[in-house]
């Protein structure tokens, strides 16, 4: 009995291919001009799915500290960097800009300290997991199928199928993330003035009567 394991990328490629009607290949260098295009689409959607950011390719405070010239480079897999600040500072305004952490308020690519962000990382196809996998391989047959042949019909088809392994994904993402309303800042933030008043209430009250 076969052991089970999850999608490879040749394994998703052969699924892309017989999406066409073509012959599963054996190694990922056959050189067959619609395995390398299936390749390369793969890996396209790979990065687009992997961008909007999920629980699995998501870091969250980590600690970015200035090179030598006092600039943060950021790596070539880090897809989306986000400061760890819920309001907007009036002092910094980081973005990424040219690959490098970038002060808008300051005008500068200059930074002294380290500086603390979630950071959204591209992840090899093999190292996320299966429901992504699949989504990702599915979305890619059909994008291939499209270029290749353009079946109406089977583009149909294949598009029901990637929107269910799509809500599958998400499902995956909300049952994993374990979210609560507090996640959303526009939520917390009325608890949020609530609490800050009653620390400055108790505060003021406490240096009136000293």
């Amino acid at each position: 009995m076969a052991t089970l394991q999850p999608t490879t990328k040749l394994e998703a490629v052969n699924v892309m291919l017989t999406s066409i009607g073509e012959a599963p290949v054996n190694s990922l260098i056959s050189g067959l001009e619609d395995a390398e295009l299936a390749e390369t689409i793969l890996e396209s959607v790979n990065k687009e799915t992997q961008s909007r950011g999920w629980i699995f390719n998501t870091d969250l405070k980590l600690s970015l500290s200035p090179n030598t010239d006092n600039q943060i480079v950021l790596p070539d897999n880090y897809l989306r960097v986000d400061t760890r600040g819920t309001l907007r500072s009036s002092s910094k305004d980081i973005v990424e800009r040219g690959r490098k952490l970038y002060d808008r308020i300051g005008n500068s690519f200059t930074f002294t300290d380290a500086v603390t962000v979630d950071v959204v990382i591209l992840l090899d196809f093999t190292d996320i997991p299966e429901v992504a996998r699949r989504y990702i391989t599915i979305r890619s047959a059909r994008i291939f199928q499209d270029r290749v042949l353009s079946s109406t019909n089977i583009h149909g088809f294949q598009l029901q199928d990637e929107q269910q392994a799509y809500i599958e994904l998400q499902d995956y993402h909300a049952e994993t993330a374990d979210f609560n309303i507090f996640d959303n800042y526009d939520t917390f933030a009325p608890l949020d003035r609530n609490i800050y008043g009653e620390h400055y209430i108790t505060n003021t009250l406490t240096e009136t009567s000293s």
